[in-house]
């Protein structure tokens, strides 16, 4: 990543997947998190037998030496957050069956998207043959997205199936370009369209994320914020963290905008959920936010209860 000349004391965030067989998954669990609490790490990663998915914070120093020592073959994406910010409250290192839920586990053989750098994405984002498929959810493609990419329109990843035998042909759109915020997405999903006939598929290599941190402004695509599934919500393309809050009940981000509207109750709604709440589920979010408001009085720190999307890139 390049430096931009971010204030020390912002904290770094590391970014970093890798799908490659893990045979025993709860040994390299034990040992990630055992390296992770020695560095006083925080965040979320995640292992499978398909491969490790994950996102820490921490010191520079620290998060470099546990790559080193942990990850070295991984594609770290790094990133910052504004002072003050903890970005991730604990440390959490799982199992799971998959470390992106899709539904099917990739093999070491498996047939992939081809990897493409900036330069060659930029071309395709202006290649008319090209279909460009934001393969990410909604709520994180509503606040920035490239120049006429097709939403996904997913509440979850694992409806990206569905889309594709909704909204794509491989009879009238061979060539599809995709990408996701660090990569992960897109391996599944590139497999999956080759397994459906498509014939060109492109993936953004290290996703928004390297494409932001390897792009000036005149380079630069992406349109917007990139949403992030950590307290940061949001990262501008010079990486830094973004203008963007949390509706703390439905974890869609909220605009300065969002805030003035007679929609937004801090805790319970915003313009996004409101009208998705019923009786019982308004009296819980009320309920909620009371006991975070005598936790704040009593000065002891609520932790926040995760984006129920998990750990992605």
């Amino acid at each position: 990543m390049r430096e931009r000349g971010l204030a020390d004391s912002r904290p770094w965030v590391a970014s970093f997947y890798l799908f490659r067989p893990v045979d025993d998954v709860e040994s390299v669990r034990s040992a990630l998190e055992s390296a992770c609490r020695d560095a006083d790490l925080r965040g979320t990663i995640l292992i499978a037998p398909e491969g490790i998915n994950g996102s820490v914070v921490g010191a520079r120093e620290a998060l470099e030496s546990v790559v080193a020592e942990q990850l070295a073959d991984f594609d770290v994406r790094w990133s910052r957050a504004k002072p003050g910010n903890a970005v991730f409250h604990r440390l959490r290192v799982r199992t799971k069956p998959e470390i992106v839920s899709f539904g099917f586990s990739l093999s070491a053989d498996q047939r992939l998207g081809e990897h493409v750098d900036r330069d060659r994405w930029n071309e395709l984002l202006d290649d008319p043959d090209v279909v460009v498929i934001d393969t990410r959810n909604h709520y994180e493609s509503a606040i920035g997205t490239f120049r006429g990419a097709v939403p996904a329109e997913t509440e979850s990843f694992r409806e990206f199936p569905a889309f594709v035998d909704r909204t794509l042909d491989p009879t009238r759109q061979s060539k599809i370009a995709m990408f996701c915020t660090g990569g992960i997405r897109c391996e599944k999903a590139s497999a999956l369209l080759l397994e459906r006939g498509f014939e060109s598929v492109y993936q953004l290599d290290g996703g928004i994320l390297r494409y932001l941190a390897e792009s000036d402004e005149a380079e630069n695509a992406f349109e917007g914020e990139c949403f992030v599934f950590d307290q940061r919500v949001s990262v501008t393309a010079t990486l830094e963290q973004g203008d963007y809050e949390q509706c703390h009940a439905c974890r869609r981000a909220i605009s300065a905008a969002d805030k003035t509207s007679d929609a937004y109750e801090p805790g319970v709604s915003c313009p996004r959920c409101i009208d998705e709440l019923d009786t019982g589920r308004r009296a819980g979010l009320e309920e909620r936010a009371r006991q975070q408001r005598l936790a704040t009085q009593r000065g002891s720190t609520h932790v926040r209860t995760p984006h129920p999307s998990g750990c992605k890139t």
